[in-house]
């Protein structure tokens, strides 16, 4: 069938000589339009990432035999040209040319799903700021998969799963990068203005997220207090130095005093059992920061009763459902419907579980369970869109946690949780409970 060479020439009157049935044709609406243009976007800075490549070379030609002082000169005109030309900064051009080199030489795949418009322009930074922090060797193994991951997920669902890959891909080598690394933690006092001034702890992630939760816990009991007219952070700050410098917490209420830092690490529980198992096993997990060296793990799940443990071998006597028996879902089945999810389960959001709010998917009102399949962690402002922004959201049946969301628009969403809890089914020719799913 030939096709019209140009809109122009064609006329919606004759369209039937082509074949094509005008009124069946899928009308864009506004959504579409905006898709349409970020598309066209991916693919423009895909043909940008090109030219200036294409540009870089041509002109390092040029000074090819002529030393390599000259071709420092040549590097430092280039970026001023572009810079120039473009009408940003020299940084800004350094920026887009180091970018450039590396999408068109080390990560070909990833420039040919950024031209076809597959993944967006922030999806190809984090890929190569990510992928070149890996050996050559080690960074084709995850090359492919980075690239597959960066066309099914948004950005911030692809940062952090971009950043596991990495974590996996090193392994091997994550003990002694954590003995290096915690040998560099230090204090660092940064003056500002007006009498104020900047704190730096450089420590170990884990240990400051339970220093950030704790302080934000306490601060949170304090605020909503009758004659409070401090904010969230101004509390936070006080407790901090009230904690540091008297390392006590006299002057904070009684209900803000008792309340203490926690901190989730899930832990495969073969790799603590030693390093063989380790390395033959995924990384322990802490909520919010990431991978962690297995002997790191191994102290946490067998230190302060504070630390939530959650073994990822399938275990039973786990509550699922307390049914119409009460609203809010207990203390278990709570931490069991955050740990699932780590994060809000509003697409493409990275507020951490833990401080989010349990939603019913089918409201208790209307006859909702409170049940592992009925609930999942939203933070304030989904759990608000949620309810009154007009979009349809459920869990998805035998999924395992997948939630999916039905814009105003009638566009469909569904958003995976990080892990699976292990469902145990009746084997009818045995009459007993089977393998987990």
């Amino acid at each position: 069938m030939d096709v019209p060479s140009s809109f122009e020439s064609f006329d919606p009157e004759e369209s039937d000589d082509w074949g094509w049935d005008v009124d069946a044709m899928p009308v864009p609406d506004v959504v579409d339009l905006v898709v349409e243009a970020a598309t066209m976007e991916a693919v423009f800075a895909a043909q940008r990432l090109t030219r200036i490549d294409a540009m870089r070379r041509e002109l390092l030609r040029e000074a090819e035999g002529r030393g390599a002082g000259v071709t420092d000169i040549v590097e430092r005109s280039i970026r001023l040209e572009l810079a120039a030309a473009m009408r940003v900064t020299e940084y800004s051009a350094g920026r887009m040319i180091a970018h450039a080199e590396a999408v068109v030489h080390r990560y070909p795949a990833a420039l040919d799903s950024l031209g076809g418009g597959r993944i967006t322009p922030k999806h190809a930074e984090l890929l190569v700021d990510a992928l070149d922090q890996l050996p050559s060797d080690v960074r084709a193994d995850v090359v492919t998969r980075a690239v597959e991951l960066a066309e099914s997920e948004p950005v911030g669902t692809f940062r952090r799963g971009l950043q596991a890959l990495v974590e996996r891909a090193q392994a091997a080598t994550i003990e002694e990068r954590w003995d290096a690394a915690v040998r560099t933690r230090r204090v660092v006092v940064e003056r500002g203005q007006d009498g104020m001034g900047l704190l730096q702890v450089y420590a170990p992630v884990v240990e400051l997220h339970a220093i950030f939760g704790r302080a934000t816990a306490m601060a949170r009991a304090i605020v909503g207090r009758a004659g409070e007219t401090r904010t969230t952070d101004q509390v936070r700050a006080d407790i901090v130095c009230d904690l540091l410098i008297d390392g006590r917490t006299d002057s904070v209420p009684a209900e803000a005093r008792s309340i203490r830092a926690s901190v989730v690490v899930t832990v495969p529980v073969m790799s603590l059992l030693d390093d063989d198992a380790a390395m033959a096993s995924d990384l322990p997990v802490v909520e919010g920061v990431g991978p962690i060296p297995a002997s790191r793990a191994r102290i946490l799940c067998g230190g302060d009763a504070l630390w939530m443990r959650v073994l990822t071998h399938p275990e039973t006597g786990m509550v699922l459902s307390v049914g119409r028996e009460q609203y809010r879902p207990p203390a278990p089945l709570r931490k069991l419907t955050k740990w699932r999810a780590d994060r809000c389960m509003g697409p493409g959001c990275g507020m951490p579980a833990s401080r989010c709010e349990i939603d019913h998917q089918v409201a208790w009102e209307i006859g909702g369970e409170t049940s592992l399949e009925n609930h999942a962690p939203f933070c304030k402002g989904h759990h608000i869109v949620k309810h009154h922004g007009g979009w349809a959201v459920r869990q998805i049946e035998d999924s395992g946690g997948a939630i999916e969301w039905t814009s105003p628009s009638g566009r469909r969403y569904v958003v995976e949780p990080e892990r699976r809890v292990p469902v145990f089914r009746v084997d009818p020719e045995r009459g007993r409970e089977s393998a987990p799913f």
